[in-house]
């Protein structure tokens, strides 16, 4: 399954692994929310709760979709944050796998603290 995820200057799309956060994703599907802003990362929140699966991780790859259970928001890293190690992408903490971005996540950058988030099955 395939997600779009959209703002005013951008898009990308994101294809998800098959976890039970992602169908809890898929079911609230669409939203839309104010997106923050945190280093090089990305995240909102969402009507949706999960717990923490057991694949979770703290450090991902760049585009990596995740799921930040404690703030129930999507949280999607492109590059370094505040408390990365190098070139890390670090989490503030472990999160849910969801799936990854097609394309450059590096788009992300684009986006400004407080711009529109949308997010749709595609």
């Amino acid at each position: 399954m395939k997600i779009r995820i959209f703002w005013k200057s951008g898009e990308l799309i994101a294809t998800l692994r098959d976890t039970a956060t992602s169908q809890k994703l898929l079911a609230c599907l669409p939203c839309k929310s104010s997106c923050n802003t945190w280093g090089d990362e990305i995240y909102f929140s969402l009507p949706m709760e999960s717990t923490l699966e057991e694949d979770a991780k703290q450090v991902v790859d760049p585009g990596t979709v995740c799921f930040w259970v404690e703030g129930n928001s999507i949280a999607i890293p492109f590059g370094p944050t505040p408390i990365s190690k190098g070139d890390e992408c670090r989490l503030a903490a472990r999160v849910n796998l969801l799936g990854d971005c097609i394309g450059d996540p590096k788009i992300l950058g684009t986006i400004k603290e407080g711009d529109i988030i949308q997010i749709e099955k595609t």
